[in-house]
């Protein structure tokens, strides 16, 4: 190589070092998913457990919306007045909740608007509680923008809840909290109590709640509290993609309190203009399809008790039977402490694909997986024969731990 080819390499070299961003953690359930698209291309059949996702399909009364849009609309940039006032309803019927629509900030789904406010709310190096295990993508954005996520332990003895003393622990200065009720990946649900000593805290240490609802309408027992119930100030994530079978459509929102509608709107519109338009049309009619909505929400309550009634009855440890999301956060310990090789290997062997641990827990993720039961019913029966078969076969680690240690609250 000449002088001057060598020279050449190394501006670029350094040019890529110059604008390098801030490495984040990969999404490992997004490398199980493109396993998944190879197996299928190989003519494999598999039994999608790893994205949280239903496949039931969005509702044919939403579809038919979308494809009479296509002829009859131009389909440019839209904000839809008509979506928002039904938002405005929702909250009114489902939480007793009166919600002036122009506090409704429609979002391109929830990841937008979680990039929205922790960037138009904290500045560079403010700090934010979550909890562990707890969505990646709040660490993952928080980190990538420049902000601290500071992660508070929660554990199966305490029901993976997080608690107003949890937070009070945490030493000053913290400016935010996001907390998540349905939570992914354990299903939990805070009660009425828990979002008012959560609320209390928030408000005495001047903490801005981020409260992310997306799991709302999938509960197994009372409905979820609204953090707006306690906290008139809370800001609330919604979307369209869980409850409403909506995932693929992009489509979520926020309501946010009065003071911050102009400037978190300059934010949204700067950085994702409006969300997509066919998708606002179809969400119109999906509000009001409850009975397949609950339909749905009914099997996954058959597909919870399923599951967590055969995989007891091979041993799986400390199941946290979960009261909304759809998700199963098992112990797997005993049979493996690298969570990634051993989602490769249940797919490879057995084609049902679930999320490694790691993704939700760095710290304690490798002994755990994700299972997703947001399944049709055939799925759901070859799932439950595929996984007892396959981890009843497998052998127990000679030095697993006997018993865990309760996490108890801490932060990193």
């Amino acid at each position: 190589m000449t002088k001057d080819a060598t020279s050449t390499r190394q501006d670029q070299r350094a040019a890529i070092t110059r604008w390098h961003g801030t490495e984040i953690e990969n999404f490992h359930t997004a490398q199980i998913a493109r396993q998944v698209t190879d197996l299928i291309q190989q003519g494999r059949t598999v039994i999608p457990m790893h994205f949280g996702q239903p496949t039931a399909g969005t509702s044919p009364a939403a579809q038919a919306a979308a494809i009479q849009a296509t002829r009859d609309d131009p389909i440019g940039y839209v904000e839809s007045r008509a979506l928002i006032a039904r938002i405005a309803q929702h909250y009114q019927t489902t939480y007793g909740l009166s919600v002036d629509p122009a506090r409704i900030l429609l979002t391109a789904g929830a990841s937008p608007a979680l990039v929205t406010v922790f960037t138009a709310l904290f500045n560079v190096g403010d700090r934010v509680v979550v909890g562990r295990p707890g969505y990646p993508a709040y660490r993952n954005t928080l980190k990538a923008l420049g902000r601290e996520a500071v992660e508070i332990d929660l554990d199966p003895v305490t029901g993976y809840q997080m608690t107003g003393a949890m937070l009070d622990s945490i030493a000053a200065p913290v400016q935010g909290l996001v907390v998540a009720s349905p939570a992914n990946p354990t299903g939990a649900v805070l009660n009425r109590q828990a979002f008012k000593s959560l609320s209390a805290v928030c408000a005495r240490r001047q903490m801005t709640m981020i409260s992310d609802e997306i799991y709302h309408g999938i509960t197994y027992g009372e409905r979820a509290i609204c953090a707006l119930e306690v906290n008139p100030d809370a800001i609330v994530i919604n979307s369209f993609s869980k409850y409403y079978r909506m995932p693929g459509w992009r489509l979520g929102w926020m309501v946010v309190p009065t003071d911050l509608i102009a400037r978190l709107s300059a934010y949204v519109i700067n950085f994702f203009i409006t969300p997509p338009t066919i998708a606002q049309t179809a969400a119109l009619m999906a509000f009001d399809d409850h009975i397949s909505l609950d339909e749905s929400v009914a099997g996954y309550r058959h597909n919870r008790d399923q599951l967590l009634a055969a995989l007891s009855a091979i041993g799986i440890r400390e199941m946290h039977c979960p009261q909304g999301a759809f998700y199963l956060y098992i112990d797997v310990s005993h049979l493996t402490n690298d969570s990634m090789v051993f989602c490769q290997r249940l797919l490879q062997e057995t084609g049902i694909s679930t999320a490694p641990g790691i993704d939700f827990d760095p710290i304690r993720g490798h002994e755990f997986l994700r299972l997703s039961f947001a399944l049709r019913p055939d799925q759901i029966n070859q799932a439950t024969k595929g996984l007892v078969t396959w981890l009843k076969a497998q052998p127990t680690r000679s030095n697993a731990p006997s018993a865990k240690a309760p996490a108890g609250p801490s932060s990193t």
